[in-house]
């Protein structure tokens, strides 16, 4: 594999150098695609927004994942906002100052059981029921939708409107948009603490300096739960690690995203494939994992093989056993010291994914790694986000937990949010994803992980 450096990194210049406001309406902790959509849509609501980013805008998981805009597969609950989602992607897209690869080829999940294929039966009644054509595949159907693959399945799910995108093209796209229309944004600033008086935010402060609001958005990623933590607040989001292999240019197969049990792949604006694989998660073990142990065991019980816990993970992951989890607001605090979060791709998914591909499409052969990089997931037990105001701090608002899905339904939720500081109505159901369910002991039910 030839050196490769992933293109949003402490190593590229901030492109959003904003002075510190005096107040704003809303500060928004976290510049991934939640918080940038959330800021674009608050904006687009005439609330002044001001957007902090400990490192760079999308400098994480945003610009990490497979690039999939999908609503094939999703939680009933999930799959209004992400049917919106899909809309506002088309219209933003019109928007931008350039092309992010903005595709509409399709999903494919392929599969050989026939529980599983039963269960995609059962998406698309639900699909139908709003309005979301979402098909079955036979065998033969299959083999004529990628006739180059070198392999036969008993069946597909296809969802052909959905799309594909390149994630570290189009976040900092976003947020030239945002900022274009008015949406202040400084990069290399950390928020170290909320500012509460008699029971009410009032303000952030930054490693720069205080800003006053009235409200607060917290969509930090992987830091989230240990930013609530040094304010008393708990909820169960542990970090599971992704990796991501980047190919040489090779001919295109297929227009959209396919996966089965071991590989997923898509093709690239560039000409090259982004790779992954379903079968491996890693999930390193620190003080949360240890205390959210009971809560996650569902959802790591529904997928045993496929979950495997690492005791120690790298120290300055949010969840390490050294991390520092309390600190004044003149301390330096973890999210300086980790502007942003690199973790190194696992070997064994690595292995995994060349060693799928490569018997996927052995005409191939002889392809390179052009790159490969990793990045951490926010996820929670029932593998939901948290979208909902935090009933302990009030003027705080959270949208976190997305559990890699977060990409494609960003523009969705960046809505939802912005509609809910706004005081508007909003047109989806979220009680699924209020703050409190993990605190009330209710019963947790587990959402599709892909």
């Amino acid at each position: 594999m030839s050196a490769f450096t992933f293109p949003i990194g402490t190593h590229t210049p901030p492109q959003h150098a904003q002075a510190l406001p005096d107040k704003v309406d809303v500060v928004i902790i976290g510049g991934g695609v939640i918080g940038v959509c959330a800021a674009l849509f608050l904006r687009r609501h005439g609330q002044s927004v001001f957007v902090c980013e400990k490192g760079r805008m999308a400098g994480e998981q945003s610009s990490r994942n497979w690039g999939w805009i999908r609503q094939q597969g999703r939680d009933p609950d999930e799959l209004p906002i992400m049917m919106e989602a899909n809309r506002l992607w088309q219209d933003l897209n019109a928007q931008l100052d350039c092309d992010i690869g903005l595709r509409q080829g399709g999903i494919v999940y392929f599969s050989d059981s026939d529980s599983e294929l039963e269960r995609y039966e059962t998406f698309t009644t639900l699909a139908a029921e709003h309005g979301l054509q979402s098909n079955l595949k036979s065998r033969s159907q299959v083999q004529a939708m990628i006739p180059d693959l070198n392999r036969s399945y008993r069946g597909a799910l296809h969802t052909p409107s959905d799309m594909r995108a390149e994630p570290w093209v189009a976040v900092p796209a976003l947020a030239r948009l945002a900022a274009a229309e008015g949406v202040l944004i400084r990069e290399n600033c950390a928020v170290r603490r909320l500012d509460n008086k008699n029971g009410q935010i009032s303000g952030v402060i930054t490693e720069h300096g205080h800003v006053a609001c009235e409200q607060v958005l917290l969509c930090g990623g992987a830091w989230s739960s240990l930013f609530l933590q040094g304010h008393g607040v708990r909820i169960p989001q542990l970090s599971v690690r992704a990796t991501v292999v980047k190919t040489s240019e090779l001919p295109e197969v297929f227009a959209g995203g396919a996966v089965d049990s071991k590989l997923a792949f898509r093709h690239r604006a560039d000409g090259g494939y982004s790779l992954a694989t379903s079968s491996t998660h890693d999930l390193f073990l620190g003080w949360d994992g240890m205390r959210y142990a009971k809560s996650f065991w569902p959802a790591v019980k529904n997928d045993p093989l496929n979950n495997r816990i690492n005791p120690f993970g790298p120290p300055n992951y949010p969840d390490s056993w050294t991390v520092k989890r309390s600190w004044s607001a003149d301390d330096e605090t973890p999210f300086e010291r980790t502007r942003i979060l690199n973790p190194a791709p696992s070997r064994k998914a690595m292995r995994i994914i060349k060693k799928s591909f490569d018997r996927a499409f052995p005409q191939f052969k002889g392809w390179s790694v052009s790159g490969a990089w990793a990045g951490l997931i926010d996820t929670m037990p029932d593998v939901v986000p948290i979208i909902d105001s935090c009933s302990d701090i009030p003027g705080l608002t959270i949208a976190t937990g997305m559990s890699g899905h977060g990409f494609g339904i960003g523009p969705g939720v960046g809505r939802v949010v912005a509609d809910m500081m706004s005081g508007k109505q909003s047109n989806h159901m979220l009680h699924r994803f209020r703050y409190d369910r993990f605190k009330n002991g209710d019963p947790i039910i587990l959402g599709p992980a892909l």
